[in-house]
């Protein structure tokens, strides 16, 4: 590890702590001595099983007991299921990403989502978490929001956690996270070695402040959190980033033909950055499809699938955007 990584790990990352022993008091009064206003993010395609009780949970502890947030959002991105009734009965605000800036259109993939509900929240300060959390994450929203709370200086911190895997029968208490170790861990160190401190690079749990995150475009599918995390790094410095350990992640796990095609996108995100003031842009221009083999009984059947970096623009640039009033988007 590079030693300005090494000392970003060590002077900016920190345990959350657990829900008995999280100050309601200091929080509440950073969060009114800066005037904050709490935007929760939920992004969710066909997540009906679990956004319900991921929502009750959030909500009972961080909009009832104790006025930390003040919007819990779901934006549901053209489920097929009851996503959208189940987090509006959970007591969570819906809006799909169709009704978002509807004269843009909509796109598939979680960035399109992350990228929309700028347009749909109104809070200076926004939490993002995955709605296939398995489990009691309700202390993840704290442990997120206090370094922003806390210091002026930090504008996105990225959680990080164990994943644990179970595949074929067989548990692996941090087994998760194979295309962060196959594929991102591998492109930041020799990429962005200043980024080699940052344990979770693909994790959907992460808070930001607006003014930094409508300053950055969204990658529309599964690329938008190594996007975020290289263009913040442009633009804040490493001094801008900080982590919390928020302990152990459990979630629905994913095929590897699927987990194949999430690498792929990242492939993409990863050497659109890397290609910027090249000339020949040999590197933005790089993918566009990856071909992936299924066996029939017979052979091998080729299929491809696109991941060529598809993004929306940095918010700020969106003519409908700018004209929402000050007080609507913090």
């Amino acid at each position: 590890m590079r030693p300005d990584a090494g000392a970003w790990f060590a002077e900016r990352t920190t345990v959350a702590p657990s829900l008995d022993d999280v100050d309601p008091g200091a929080l509440l009064r950073a969060k009114r001595r800066g005037r904050h206003r709490v935007s929760v993010v939920l992004p969710a395609r066909d997540e009906e099983a679990t956004v319900g009780d991921l929502v009750t949970g959030l909500r009972s502890h961080w909009v009832q007991r104790l006025p930390l947030v003040d919007e819990l959002l779901v934006v549901d991105s053209d489920s097929t299921d009851d996503t959208a009734r189940v987090a509006r009965a959970a007591g969570a605000d819906v809006v799909s990403t169709a009704d978002v800036l509807p004269g843009h259109g909509t796109r598939p993939g979680k960035g399109e989502a992350l990228w929309k509900s700028l347009a749909a929240t109104t809070g200076d300060l926004l939490v993002f978490l995955d709605a296939d959390l398995l489990g009691d994450v309700t202390h993840y929203v704290p442990a997120l929001l206090t370094p922003l709370l806390t210091d002026p200086q930090t504008s996105y911190v990225k959680g990080c956690y164990t994943r644990p895997l179970r595949a074929d029968g067989v548990s692996s208490p941090a087994g998760g996270g194979r295309v962060t170790e196959l594929t991102a861990r591998p492109l930041l160190n020799a990429l962005w070695p200043e980024l080699a401190g940052v344990v979770q690079p693909l994790g959907g749990e992460y808070a930001g402040r607006r003014s930094v995150l409508e300053q950055v475009p969204f990658v529309s599918g599964y690329g938008v959190e190594i996007g975020l995390l290289i263009d913040l790094l442009d633009l804040t410095g490493l001094a801008g980033l900080a982590q919390v350990d928020l302990g152990v992640r459990r979630h629905t796990s994913q095929s590897q033909e699927a987990l194949g095609r999430m690498a792929g996108q990242v492939v993409s995100t990863v050497l659109s950055r890397a290609g910027r003031g090249r000339t020949d842009h040999r590197l933005e221009e790089a993918g566009g499809l990856l071909t992936q083999f299924r066996h029939d009984g017979m052979g091998f059947v080729p299929h491809s699938t696109p991941v060529a970096v598809d993004e929306r623009p940095p918010m700020v640039t969106v003519p409908e955007y700018r004209a929402l009033p000050a007080d609507v988007v913090g």
